[in-house]
Parts: structure tokens; sequence; C-alpha cells
């Protein structure tokens, strides 16, 4: 069930999270799963502390893959992606380098859904089969645990996949102070640009842990702290019996496939969660 390491009474800031039995129903994480693949999901909402605890996570000398990095890795020059886009956009999208020139691919999808649903074809596939080889590279070092960091985990359906989903929230009035702040922008900019994404309070709803970064940072190392704590135990002995006994490892992810795709299959017959 979902776990709010801040707070055990399960309110954030006054905001009344969603009773484990509601998370219960629609999106915890198979307790065999979570024990046989050790691999945790990361995100949270823009200005919420996600990326800084991503580097909490690497200080500790955790595995943390990049969903970003491997954003960029994919479309460096030479790979599969650039070619695609370079044939689907034009050559226009190079520098003279021969790198993606970002600004000028991201003003031809602005406002343009078809070609930007059309450059996600591309980039997303590329990104999750990077993501299962630095996840299966993981593995094969005998790593106990990794970390996936997605800003868009849930909203990709990423979240399918990972063993736990950690989700780092603050409340909606302190995330958008430390927007403002973070990129000098008006209060009516900064709700627009929130206003464009998946509230974090939904996000909250896919957690099987939140870290709550509504406090200071001496705080929130302290939930880092405890969050791999339950990590680690969650892991138990099977990640070393999977790494020894690869077949082992096979059947956890086939079995971890069927039960996300039965899973999914349950969630379309039932009614929407209402939110927090």
């Amino acid at each position: 069930m979902s776990q709010t390491l801040h707070n055990p009474a399960a309110s954030i800031n006054g905001i009344q999270l969603p009773s484990p039995q509601k998370l219960a129903v629609t999106h915890t994480t198979s307790p065999l799963i979570s024990e046989q693949i050790p691999v945790v999901g990361l995100t949270g909402g823009i200005a919420t502390g996600k990326s800084t605890v991503s580097s909490l996570f690497k200080s500790r000398d955790i595995p943390v893959i990049d969903a970003d990095v491997l954003a960029r890795e994919v479309v460096q020059p030479g790979t599969k992606g650039l070619t695609q886009i370079v044939a689907c956009f034009g050559p226009e999208v190079l520098l003279p380098d021969g790198t993606l020139d970002r600004k000028k691919l991201g003003a031809i999808i602005f406002n343009n859904e078809v070609k930007r649903k059309k450059l996600n074809s591309i980039i997303h596939p590329a990104v999750s089969r990077a993501i299962v080889w630095s996840v299966f590279w993981c593995w094969l070092r005998g790593e106990k645990l990794c970390v996936v960091d997605v800003p868009l985990l849930i909203e990709g359906g990423l979240w399918k996949w990972m063993g736990k989903v950690v989700v780092v929230y603050c409340s909606a009035d302190i995330q958008l102070q430390r927007l403002m702040m973070r990129d000098n922008s008006s209060r009516e900019d900064a709700s627009a640009r929130l206003n464009s994404q998946l509230p974090i309070a939904e996000k909250v709803e896919y957690a099987d842990i939140v870290l709550d970064n509504s406090g200071s940072l001496q705080d929130l190392e302290q939930q880092v702290r405890l969050c791999l704590v339950k990590l680690g135990r969650t892991a138990g002995w099977s990640w070393r019996l999977s790494w020894l006994f690869p077949p082992f490892a096979l059947v956890s992810v086939l079995w971890t496939l069927g039960w996300r795709s039965a899973k999914r299959s349950r969630r379309r017959s039932r009614k929407p969660f209402e939110g927090i």
C-alpha cells in the first residue's frame, strides 16, 4: 500500500491523501513483483524536488537511470533516432555540426499535435529501449536495486513496469512559489505551466511511497534514508537469486508483464478515481 514517509497519518499539509484501501484498488504494486523486481520508478511534478531526490539517491551509491539524459543520448549524431527525426522533419533541424537543433525542432512541433505525436513516436520507444538496457546492466553488475528517474512516468505509462513507484510531493502553493522563484516567472505564467501538467495530487494516487518535500532539505534527506531502508527490505533475498539464476529473473519479468496487463484490464472496468 502507499506509504507517506513524512506523515504516518497520510495527510500532507492539511491535504488528506487517499486511504491505503483506496490506493490498493487500482494502483498498488503486487508484493510478489516488488520483491522480485528491484526497479524503482521515481517521479514528481515540476518544482517538487524530484531532481534533488535523484541526487540524494546517487550520493548514496544507488544507480539512477535518468530518462532525460537518455532522451538526449538517443538523438546523438549517428543514432537511429536522429536519422528518423531528420527523415521526418527535414535536415533543417540539424545544426552545422550535425547535432539536433532542439530549438528549431521545438518551434516545428509547437502547437502542432500531429508533429508532436510523430516526434514522440520516435523518441519514446528509443528511450524505453535505453531504459531496459540500463536496467539490464544494473542487474548484470549485481545491483540490489536501481532507480529509473522519469518526469512523465505516470503520463507515459512506464509506472506499470516498475516494482515500486516513488513520488516526490509538495503542496500546490509551495510548488507554485518554488516554480516562480526558480524561473523568475510571474504567477500567471507559472500557474499556466502547472495547469498544463498532470497535477501532483493525481500522481500521488499511483505511489507506493510518497516523499513529502514541503519542508527542509534535512527533512527530505531523512525521508530518502527511510525510503532506501524500506526499498532494501523489499528487495529481500530474491534479487541475489535472480542474479545468480537468470531464469528466475526471466520468470519474474514475465510475471510482471502478465500481472500488469491483467491489472490494466480490471482498471478499465472500474470508475476513474476521484482524486484527493
